[in-house]
This record gives structure tokens, C-alpha cells and sequence, in this order.
């Protein structure tokens, strides 16, 4: 989450100097003058609307996104005033339950013993209810809440905490476990982004397993040093944005649910996070046992392969991403072959990967036993340095530039050498 480069400077970019604003609004005069959230505050409640905006309550106002000033809430939703003057929200989040479309990716406040449902910035009808209706066996007066996706929870789920406890709502049965987790500081906001989990204190910050609990790493950290843009906080000033023309890929991958990675030097980047934003983090952060860079990276089975000089890492796709047991395996072990690898691919639904060394491609069926090679083709493109196959083909990188092919026979066995595109500010976080 630290603001870290992706290659040439291809930063993390949460936020940029927020613009203090301390007037009192004319028109609302009951509101109080704009906080300030650099004041080190403690959030009532941090949650993303249908677009990926993300809004940071305290009291009557709200921040819309991760820079900028203060505003009243009421201005973004405003029944909130007109069914409720105590000034704040308890806990609020976004659902995710794609089974039943009439509520998924709407926002739900909690206020006291009541809920609220937006979509769209529009309070739904009938709204608001008594929580009892909506999430039996919670309890009013909620201090936090957050989605958990199936996949990340056991089940699409919402996780409520009200001090020590922590109730699991199963969304589909409406069934509630409730247990404690003392180690963990008692959440006034949560907030789950990127697939990680955050529960905010004071002006602080830890990240959570939302499963155990459990907090891996230094917590508690200061939200102002990654959630906002504050004087001498942080990493300093914006983050510098390279052009497209000094980008570059050591690998690149898809896997089964979708997930895009490329990575470059330590670090690696999403690109299918639109609505959160395309952001780096350090390798480590997510393959723990991966340091210092890839060569090349490729995902099979529900599992994403780090291939680093010799050796072959296996990861389960699903977050968090664990390391298969006996792994680290040797090149030759898991693959048949010597290293070094300048890129592999995998082709969805097909069970042969394709690596790249050199000016020449290898063919490995992945479901034989042993694994060799069983075809052997040169290329027409020399220094190929990250390859993937999607939907629309395949797409090897050379520098700041890829070629695009509709079948990987086509690439292997093509006699002329396609015209190459540029990488695009659409693809990567660059400027042209």
C-alpha cells in the first residue's frame, strides 16, 4: 500500500494536496465548519459508492475520494438530513451479492437501530428500515462495517463490528456468526480495498485477514501517511507519471476470475481495478516469497506460476495468495526445462504453455506427466520480455511496445513481422 515505483516512477497514487477548505456552509447553517482530516480524525465510516468513488465520513461531512475538501454529506445524500439530525452515520458499505442484482453495489448506512440503501445517490424505496428487517440478528448501533466477497469470506458476507465483536452475515441464508477479536483494535470504519481489509482507529489504520482476524505485518500505521494526501506526510508531493514510451514488462498475466497482473523491477501492477484505480505494490506484498523481481508469470488451474531464474513458484489464485507446499520447485522438476525464461503464457481453457527463451518458443502440456516439451518453434520477434494470452489474442511486450497475435500459431508461425503498438495510457498508469 506504501507509495512505491513501478519501474520508471509508476506510482501509487492515492491522493494529491487536499485543497483545506474552512468555511462554514451558508446554506447549512446547523452543519459545523469543514474538518480537517490532516487533524489526525478518526472516521465514522469509509465505504466506495456503484462507481468505485470512495466517501470518508466524520460527523455531517464527507470527503469525496482520496483528495479534496470537506463537504456535507447531505449534499451527496440527502435523506440523511431529512430522516436523521444527530449528524453522523454509525457504519456504512457496499454490497456485493451479484445473485441478486436489485441490491448489488448499493451503498447501506447504518444510523442508530436504522438502515439506509442508496444506489445511484438515491435512498431506495422504503427506506429506511429497521436493521432487524434487513440483516436479522445484528445489532443497532453499529461501529463498523464491510462486504466480503465469496472467495475472500467463505460466502458473499458482511462483516458488522460493535466494539470486541464481530458478527458474520451470510447474505444468502441471513445467518449470523458472532465471535472476538480482542487483538484487533476496535473499529470505528472498515474499509476493504484491493481485495485487502483495513479497520480504522483514531487516525490509524491495520489490516485484517477478514476470515481470522489475523494482522500479519507493522500495525498500526497512520492513515495519513495512504489513505490522503496531508503536509509532511507520506511519500512526498504528487506521484511522477512516466510517459508510455518508458514503460516496460517483465511479465504479464490473467487469471481464472479475471485478475490482471503485470509486474516490472519489484513491484506489480492491477489493471483490472478500474473502479479502485490501477495502484503498484511491492511483489512481496502478495507472493511473499517472491524478491527482488520475475521473469516471467503465468496462470493455469486456479493458480498463477512466478517463474524466477531456476526456480518455479505455485500460488493459489484465491486471496490471500498462499505458496503451494514443496514449493519453490527447480525449472527442470516442475517444467522439463532449463531456465532462463524471458515470458510464458497460458491460453484460457487449453492446457499447453507457451515459453519464450530467446527467439524461440517451447510448448508444455501442463496436464502430462512428466512434463516436456513437446513442440519447438522460433519466432519471428527477438527480445520478447512478457507475453499474454486473453480473449482478444495474444500479446507479447518488447520495451515500451507489443505485437499482437490471434492465435499463439499464428505468432509462432507467421512469415511476416506485424506492425507493433504502443503501450496506452488505457493499459498501464502512464502519460503519452
Amino acid at each position: 500500500l506504501r507509495l512505491l515505483s513501478f519501474n520508471v516512477h509508476l506510482t501509487l497514487t492515492l491522493t494529491g494536496p487536499l485543497d483545506h477548505d474552512h468555511n462554514h456552509h451558508e446554506d447549512q447553517a446547523h452543519h459545523k465548519a469543514n474538518p480537517d482530516r490532516c487533524d489526525g480524525i478518526e472516521f465514522d465510516a469509509i465505504v466506495p459508492d456503484e462507481n468505485g468513488h470512495t466517501f470518508f465520513f466524520k460527523g455531517d461531512h464527507l470527503w469525496n475520494g482520496f483528495k479534496g475538501p470537506a463537504q456535507v454529506s447531505s449534499a451527496f445524500f440527502k435523506e440523511l438530513d431529512n430522516y436523521h439530525h444527530l449528524g453522523h452515520v454509525d457504519a456504512a458499505f457496499r454490497m456485493h451479492n451479484k445473485e441478486k442484482p436489485e441490491k448489488h453495489d448499493h451503498i447501506y448506512f447504518f444510523l442508530d437501530d436504522k438502515v439506509f440503501s442508496y444506489y445511484n445517490h438515491s435512498l431506495e424505496e422504503g427506506y429506511p428500515k429497521d436493521i432487524q428487517l434487513d440483516f436479522p440478528g445484528v445489532p443497532s448501533h453499529v461501529d463498523a462495517a464491510v462486504e466480503c466477497p465469496k472467495g475472500e469470506c467463505n460466502s458473499d458476507s458482511v462483516l458488522f463490528f460493535k466494539g470486541e465483536e464481530v458478527y458474520n452475515y451470510d447474505i444468502a441464508t441471513q445467518s449470523v456468526k458472532e465471535k472476538q477479536w480482542a487483538h484487533l483494535p476496535n473499529c470505528t470504519s472498515a474499509f476493504r480495498w484491493l481485495e485487502q481489509y483495513y479497520c480504522f482507529h483514531g487516525h490509524n489504520f491495520t489490516r485484517f485477514h477478514p476470515v481470522s482476524g489475523e494482522v500479519n505485518g507493522v500495525y498500526p500505521k497512520d492513515s495519513r501517511h495512504y489513505f490522503m494526501s496531508c503536509p509532511n506526510f507520506g511519500h512526498g508531493g504528487e506521484a511522477n507519471v512516466p510517459k508510455c514510451s518508458e514503460v516496460t514488462l517483465d511479465a504479464i498475466t490473467s487469471d481464472d476470475s479475471g485478475k490482471t497482473y503485470a509486474f516490472t523491477g519489484h513491484n506489480y501492477m492491477r489493471l483490472d481495478t478500474h473502479r479502485d484505480g490501477k495502484h503498484t505494490f511491492p511483489i512481496a506484498r502478495t507472493w511473499k516469497e517472491v524478491t527482488n523481481g520475475v521473469d516471467a508469470v503465468f496462470s493455469y488451474s486456479d493458480k498463477i506460476y512466478i517463474i524466477k531464474g531456476d526456480q518455479v513458484y505455485i500460488y493459489k489464485s484465491a486471496a490471500p495468495s498462499t505458496l503451494i507446499e514443496g514449493y519453490p520447485k527447480s525449472l527442470n522438476a516442475e517444467l522439463g526445462i532449463e531456465g532462463p525464461v524471458n515470458a510464458a503464457f497460458v491460453c484460457a481453457d487449453h492446457h499447453i504453455v507457451h515459453i519464450i527463451q530467446g527467439q524461440k518458443m517451447l510448448d508444455i502440456d501442463l496436464s502430462a506427466t512428466p512434463r516436456v516439451v513437446a513442440s519447438e518453434a522460433p519466432l519471428p520477434i527477438s527480445g520478447i520480455e512478457a507475453g499474454m494470452c486473453s480473449r482478444d489474442g495474444v500479446k507479447v511486450y518488447v520495451g515500451s511496445e507489443y505485437y499482437h497475435y490471434e492465435t499463439p500459431r499464428l505468432l509462432a508461425f507467421s512469415k511476416m513481422l506485424q506492425e507493433p503498438k504502443t503501450i496506452t495510457p488505457d493499459m498501464m498508469r502512464c502519460v503519452e
